[in-house]
């Protein structure tokens, strides 16, 4: 139903847009490429169309709201109207007209403004999405396009043709995202539109929003038009797309290295700042709400601004890393989901009886073992951490302990502080550290030594082992997690499951993005021969090429963190410096003689309990953002910062603690 109404409003505007754009607008063609690039199903005109309905509904609104706002301001005389215009005007008429006209003409201006904002808001809003659905695309296809690659060039090796590569990799959505969806639409324009899959091919590199997936499409177009050899091909592609993989992620660690030097110099000027307010504050020339909007405004903004920022150049890995299988849409194998049982609710009662005792006995598992369902999970401690940091700080509250006003913060900053901020936070963030380390660490053990295992599973079955006969040879053979999981392998397969199946429950284990592609690699090639040799060198090639980029990513971006914490802690050491030497004298002042000998009493503008309590709040402040900032520059994940800000803000409750 929304998507009718919503049509609607686009066919009563379709008359509209096509009178004012015209027939060969160039704005209307590169409208409907963005929106087949974001994969929306509109047609140009309807979505123009709607976004001005959107625009104009949203200018109607602010225009209203402005045109109240005017009267407010203007026609209740709140705020003074005086001669609009310097000039003398000798006509008693047109003075006249002008006096009676300029109130209403200043409400009117004021609702227009208001209502041009909202028009360009709803409007622009609601055309810029395509655009942003489709830069998403170009980003998720240009990371997952060298693995995409490999695993064509895996397929070809074993022996399938250009159809079966196409229509594989079209159903490898688990895996390959939005790569897989492009390839998805050159298989349903073949199947259901009766088109040849040159032809859709062709079509496909005018439409995908990645130039590098575009170029590769043509060549590979070109290729079969003459004959070529597809494999080949497909290695040398392979070859050059890890090459392009390692270019661009130096082109990412630079550009990351520039943000950090900015925040080094930036975030110390809120401390500048602070400096030359406390100053004029002695002098008596600042007003206390500068203090104010420098520490729980300026620093936060400048703080989220680079956060924002990292996001637009940091890539995290897309994908969660889960496989399917035939008879699961999503086989986590996890405490969550309770299984295929799932799928037949609400046909049979026993069904819903099933479904009942799997949800007892998955929660009777819970509760035997909470802590490794919080390592699977780390996310869900905050469902015990947060009401429990809520009745503590209430029971602080009720019993006294918690200052409630601002005279008790002054007088006792940092207890206060403690009280309303840092425990919470440690209550909080100290479970869901320590789970999601465990978390990461337990799945990242497995990638430790991938390549040099892929590389003793390719050596085997060169020898004519079978993969499985491979499988059981490595893990009698070495040592580590990924043996340990080698050897439950071979043990599944011993009891009947097949090995496409104990290698899906393998990644889905671990849920690794690039682990998830390794086994997509190897469990299609195994699907055709048990003798892929070239296949496993294939994904050793791939993931060394990985294991290069996460070591020059993790060199580099522990010098950005580096010098974030050293930047953080230059900033703590001066604040606190402040503190002692400056502000813990101007208490002094302020208790003994300060104007001995004709001197100048400069402590007379000056709170000193709360410039002590604001030096506070800002260093607490700095430690949560820059702790957020750093792991987000590592790791490309908030979750990771959390332990960041765990230390930072130990090491400034530490050092406020001795220095006030």
């Amino acid at each position: 139903m929304a998507v009718e109404d919503r049509t609607n409003v686009g066919d009563l505007l379709y008359p509209l847009v096509r009178r004012a754009f015209g027939d060969n607008s160039d704005f209307l063609a590169q409208v409907d490429d963005t929106l087949a690039a974001a994969r929306m199903p509109d047609t140009a005109e309807l979505y123009v169309g709607r976004a001005i309905a959107i625009g104009l509904l949203s200018g109607g609104v602010l225009w209203f709201v402005g045109v109240t706002i005017g009267y407010l301001l203007f026609g209740t005389g709140l705020i003074p109207v005086g001669p609009l215009v310097g000039a003398t005007i000798p006509s008693e008429t047109a003075v006249a007209i002008i006096q009676a006209v300029r109130i209403p003409g200043l409400i009117l201006i004021t609702g227009v403004v208001f209502g041009s904002i909202g028009f360009v808001a709803g409007a622009g809003g609601l055309l810029s999405i395509p655009y942003f659905r489709a830069g998403d695309r170009k980003r998720e296809i240009n990371m997952l396009l060298p693995d995409a690659i490999a695993f064509m060039y895996a397929l070809s090796v074993g022996g399938l043709n250009q159809i079966e590569i196409l229509e594989t990799m079209a159903a490898a959505d688990d895996t390959y995202g939005e790569v897989a969806h492009e390839f998805q639409v050159i298989v349903q324009e073949t199947t259901y539109f009766d088109t040849d899959y040159r032809t859709a091919i062709r079509n496909q590199a005018f439409q995908t929003p990645s130039d590098e997936l575009s170029q590769f499409l043509t060549d590979m177009l070109s290729i079969l038009n003459s004959g070529g050899n597809l494999t080949r091909f497909l290695e040398d592609k392979k070859e050059k797309h890890m090459r392009t993989a390692k270019q661009e992620q130096e082109l990412t660690l630079d550009t990351l290295e520039l943000f950090g030097e900015m925040y080094m110099t930036l975030s110390l000027f809120p401390l500048l700042l602070i400096i030359i307010l406390v100053i004029m504050s002695m002098l008596g020339e600042a007003p206390e709400i500068m203090l104010y909007i420098t520490v729980y405004a300026l620093i936060p903004l400048i703080g989220v601004g680079f956060l924002v920022m990292i996001s637009t150049v940091k890539q995290d890995e897309p994908g969660d890393g889960y496989l399917r299988t035939p008879e699961d849409t999503r086989s986590d194998g996890g405490y969550i989901s309770l299984g295929v049982v799932d799928r037949f609710i609400g046909g049979f009662a026993v069904f819903d009886q099933i479904r009942r005792r799997e949800a007892l006995f998955l929660a009777g598992q819970i509760a035997s073992r909470p802590h490794h369902f919080f390592r699977r999970y780390p996310v869900y401690t905050l469902v015990l951490t947060v009401p429990v940091a809520l009745v503590v700080l209430g029971g602080a509250i009720i019993t006294g302990a918690a200052p409630t006003s601002a005279d008790g913060f002054i007088d006792r900053p940092v207890w206060a502080t403690f009280v309303w901020v840092y425990l919470p936070v440690y209550l909080v963030c100290i479970p869901l550290t320590v789970f999601y380390e465990w978390n990461v660490r337990s799945r990242y053990a497995i990638i430790g030594n991938l390549s040099d295992t892929l590389r003793k599973l390719s050596s085997a079955n060169d020898t004519g082992q079978t993969l499985l006969e491979s499988i059981d040879t490595v893990a009698r053979t070495s040592q580590g997690k990924l043996a340990e999981e080698f050897a439950a392998m071979r043990a599944k397969v011993d009891y009947g499951t097949s090995l496409g199946d104990a290698l899906v429950e393998f990644n889905n284990k671990y849920h690794i993005p690039r682990l998830s592609r390794t086994v997509k690699l190897i469990g299609k090639a195994q699907e055709a021969s048990s003798q892929i040799t070239e296949v496993l060198t294939t994904a050793a090639q791939a993931s060394e090429n990985q294991d290069d980029i996460d070591r020059e990513r993790r060199s580099r971006t522990m010098m950005q963190v580096v010098i974030i914490l050293m930047t953080y802690l230059t900033l703590l050491a001066v604040m606190a410096i402040l503190q002692m030497q400056f502000i813990d004298v101007l208490g002094g002042m302020e208790g003994g003689d300060a104007d001995v000998d004709g001197g100048m009493d400069f402590s007379g503008g000056v709170d000193v309990g709360l410039l002590s309590l604001m030096f506070f709040h800002a260093v607490t402040i700095q430690a949560f953002l820059s702790g957020l900032i750093s792991g987000y520059m590592r790791d490309a994940n908030i979750l990771s910062g959390v332990k960041y800000v765990v230390l930072l803000m130990t090491i400034a409750l530490g050092v406020w603690t001795v220095v006030d």
